[in-house]
């Protein structure tokens, strides 16, 4: 691959000493450069190579690092770090102890806020431009925001807050009418009027909030963006620049299929064509369980509606809205509506089942608490992507729900340690629960191939033990739990195994029975270690007296980096390597 004047760069400083002519080819070659890496990489690939132009143009016109740059999301900033003097270690992207596929401030002082998650870019930067304000310091502050993420509520705050502010931000709206999936909602019916020029009679939106708008203007015309960049510089105040691109630029396939080359997975550099795998013979991913499960269900239960704030497709709730499109809805980046969208639904006698990823229901903690469980009203969470996730790394681990969600009071909170458990919550969720539910299960596969069982209704707040033993007993919650019973039968141990399936209500007749029939207890949980399972368990140890050894394995009190999940597990000491090196120490004692 020609890197001729591409490993030249190493700072901004270096293109900005390239002519206006050379950045074309610069264009190309960093296109070719992320496409050649990530090809056999992985990782987030179409938003990237949208933006090429875009981000050059942006270095090239503006001081940066003096002037403050926030990029939304992040997904689509591999070019931004390339320029800014990660060329050379670009093939570590996502690799544990290598650089993170996001923006992060630790690693360098270009990246000005770390992101991860959407819509958060403008409140950052505005807040950098009024710090400046008030510190009389003259630079540029720019926001990159995508048109899904500036449909989100938190976008439109800080919209609304800038306008009145007086502060010098650009907003630049990269507009390419897809987030993960294609963008939905009014607004975006919006900005593809204004794209077209049909929205004549209309007042602009933009400039309703007291921002000086301009464009749209073509964002792979670089010259153009140029020219618009240098005179946006001379420019104060708040200002916003319509900027229409094309997810995947530069990569046929890309252009084609956008969803799929969000992150595409390996692939081969000159085609395009993904790399293919057969998973025929694999157990199915918990998310395509969920997917399959909730339509077999709808199919028998009218009242069930399908809720997903933008990852219809990651979550596989796009399996309920091909199949029922008036009963499955995919609100766009809106977390807090989704959840409260839900608890509406239920008071008509709807049976919702909102499915969030794990680390995005946080955004929505107050209408969890104040619209659902505050009022009893049996809404179904489905909580994908809990426990560590791997290489995207601290924003979007789901640690933390089984301790966020376990203080909520009027709130049953279930874990499935495999598929046919899953299918069987979800089952029984919809019975008629007379509490809102939190279902959380992990990323990625199971291990049981024959899935598609006949239901079974569960009883709720009841675990099961499954295995029985002497001496040390394994209290597991969710996913975890099939690899301690995997270990238990490799190893013939002679140990208690319960998967407690349930963290509220707990059980608590069976923690009696552990309690007094075993000497060692260890919980183990894919979750932080603070406030979960084990915590939970050794409360109930101190109310009740028992003098037992307590032992809680889970994610430590730190953020996990990014990283391959079974390095991470084994990082955090939930692997069955440290499991039964432990069993090993108390089975001497």
């Amino acid at each position: 691959m020609s890197q001729t004047l591409l490993s030249q760069i190493n700072s901004p400083a270096d293109l900005k000493a390239h002519s206006v002519d050379e950045l074309t080819q610069i264009a190309q070659e960093l296109r070719n450069f992320i496409i050649e890496i990530v090809a056999t990489k992985e990782g987030h690939l179409g938003a990237s190579l949208g933006v090429i132009e875009l981000t050059i143009a942006l270095h090239y016109i503006f001081n940066t690092p003096d002037d403050l740059l926030v990029w939304d999301v992040g997904h689509q900033a591999y070019g931004h770090k390339i320029l800014t003097g990660r060329r050379d270690v670009f093939h570590t992207n996502r690799d544990l102890n290598g650089i993170s596929g996001f923006p992060k401030r630790e690693e360098s002082f270009y990246d000005t806020f770390g992101v991860g998650h959407s819509s958060t870019s403008i409140s950052a930067a505005l807040g950098m431009a009024m710090a400046s304000q008030l510190k009389g310091i003259e630079r540029k502050h720019i926001a990159v925001i995508g048109d899904a993420s500036i449909a989100s509520g938190m976008a439109f705050e800080a919209l609304n807050h800038a306008g009145v502010s007086g502060a010098d931000l650009l907003v630049i709206l990269n507009d390419n009418a897809i987030g993960i999936d294609p963008a939905v909602g009014a607004l975006k019916d919006y900005l593809t009027k204004t794209k077209s020029g049909k929205e004549t009679g209309r007042d602009n939106i933009f400039e309703s909030l007291n921002f000086d708008y301009s464009g749209p203007i073509d964002g792979h015309d670089l010259p153009l963006l140029l020219k618009e960049l240098e005179r946006q510089k001379t420019l104060k105040g708040p200002r916003l620049l319509h900027v229409r691109t094309t997810k995947g630029k530069g990569l046929k396939q890309a252009e084609i299929d956008q969803v799929r080359y969000h992150a595409p997975g390996k692939f081969d550099k000159t085609t395009g064509n993904i790399t293919p795998t057969d998973t025929s013979q694999l157990p199915p991913k918990f998310q395509e369980v969920f997917g399959h499960t909730i339509v077999e269900l709808a199919e028998q239960n009218k009242n069930i509606i399908g809720i997903t704030p933008a990852m219809p497709t990651g979550s596989s709730m796009k399996i309920m809205m091909d199949a029922m499109p008036d009963r499955a809805f995919d609100v766009g980046i809106a977390e807090q509506h989704a959840v409260t969208l839900a608890a509406g639904m239920v008071t008509q006698g709807l049976i919702p089942f909102c499915n969030i990823y794990s680390t995005f229901l946080q955004r929505a903690y107050d209408q969890v608490i104040h619209d659902v469980a505050l009022q009893k009203l049996p809404v179904i969470f489905c909580l994908d992507r809990a426990g560590i996730v791997g290489q995207d790394g601290a924003t979007h681990h789901g640690n933390f729900d089984l301790a966020f969600l376990n203080c909520i009071p009027d709130l049953i909170i279930a874990a499935p340690m495999d598929a046919i458990e899953l299918r069987n919550l979800m089952y029984t969720a919809q019975l008629g629960i007379e509490l809102p539910m939190a279902i959380r299960y992990p990323r990625g596969r199971g291990r049981i191939l024959n899935w598609k069982q006949s239901f079974q209704k569960l009883e709720i707040g009841k675990s099961r033990v499954i295995h029985e033993g002497s001496k040390i007993a394994i209290l597991s919650i969710g996913s975890t739990g099939a690899m301690v019973d995997d270990m238990i039968s490799d190893e013939n141990l002679d140990i208690t195994h319960v998967d407690m399936r349930f963290l509220k209500p707990l059980d608590t007749q069976v923690l009696d029975a552990v309690f007094e029939q075993h000497e060692h207890i260890i919980t183990i949980e894919d979750g932080t270690v603070v406030g979960g399972l084990g915590s939970v368990v050794v409360n109930y140890a101190s109310a009740k007296a028992y003098k037992n050894n307590i032992y809680k394995l889970g994610t430590p009190d730190s953020f996990i980096q990014h990283g391959p999940t079974k390095d991470l597990h084994k990082i955090a000491g939930i692997d069955s390597e440290a499991v039964l090196k432990l069993i090993t120490e108390l089975s001497t004692r």
